[in-house]
């Protein structure tokens, strides 16, 4: 079955997110992404408190900027989360913004060897590892969690460009990518990845979660052209859907055949009701996702 969730966008303010994590659960949707985009709303403590207030809502975080992040950080809140709540936190890190990372004095000259080397140290500290690495960015001497999860946790990349798709095949167990995404991306990023796979020779599962910008409602194609408009992608073809459950599933099911083994519908910044769209996402569009 492919993985339906939704987003809770940062645009929205953070006192909003408690009704809509309840509601994401009550109604039965699977997942709810929250971003760590700056300057809005940090990632693990959005994350903790919709893991809080829910039962069994998968939260995820898609993404935490490495460039933010001390390794040691990452994981113990990713090892605090999934030992209070084990089997529903899933946690992505990348590159970040570089724009922002220059902002805040923190952008580095190589984004893909940052992530690798987050990337090898933090798997291996929530694996329970003790773990001395002097990279060109991330450097521990002789560091081990007091409290690594329970059990094996998978950690996931963002990535879009060739490199970033072929580490996150070498050394994430799992792949986020954008609401830029079309059914052919998903296909050459599952190429890439299984490249970086090969390379590795992992033959574990790697999962792939894609977003998809998704309005509903009267003035729903406006809304996603006006978007399509503002984030520059309004010629590139097949992004984002418009329109009732059925065409939502219908694109749901595109991305699912090109490869994705989770879909999380993307609301339009300017969404007027988060909370109807989670319940449309649930109630409406679930049922016709097989």
């Amino acid at each position: 079955m492919t993985g339906l969730g939704a987003v809770f966008r940062p645009q929205l303010p953070p006192e909003r997110l408690r009704d809509v994590a309840r509601l994401a659960d009550e109604s039965g949707l699977e997942e709810l992404w929250l971003w760590e985009d700056c300057f809005r709303e940090g990632g693990i403590s959005t994350a903790a408190a919709a893991l809080a207030w829910t039962e069994r809502l998968r939260v995820g975080v898609g993404l935490l900027p490495v460039p933010l992040r001390n390794v040691a950080i990452t994981a113990m809140e990713a090892a605090a989360l999934h030992r209070m709540f084990p089997g529903r936190p899933v946690v992505a890190v990348g590159h970040g913004v570089q724009d922002w990372m220059g902002q805040v004095g923190a952008r580095v000259e190589s984004p893909v060897t940052l992530l690798g080397e987050h990337l090898v140290a933090l798997r291996a500290l929530l694996g329970g590892e003790r773990v001395t690495a002097e990279g060109r960015y991330v450097r521990l001497d002789d560091v081990a969690l007091d409290w690594p999860p329970a059990g094996p946790v998978p950690v996931l990349a963002g990535a879009t460009g060739p490199r970033s798709l072929r580490l996150a095949g070498e050394a994430a167990d799992g792949t986020v990518l954008t609401a830029s995404t079309t059914a052919d991306g998903v296909r050459r990023a599952r190429r890439l990845i299984d490249e970086g796979r090969e390379t590795a020779g992992r033959t574990d599962p790697h999962q792939v979660v894609v977003y998809l910008l998704t309005a509903t409602g009267p003035d729903a194609a406006a809304r996603l052209r006006a978007e399509l408009v503002d984030e520059g992608l309004e010629s590139v073809p097949d992004v984002g859907v418009a329109g009732d459950a059925g065409a939502v599933a219908k694109a749901v099911q595109r991305l699912a055949d090109a490869g994705a083994d989770s879909v999380i519908l993307q609301p339009t910044a300017d969404e007027p009701d988060p909370e109807d769209f989670v319940r449309f996402a649930a109630q409406e569009v679930r049922p016709l996702v097989p």
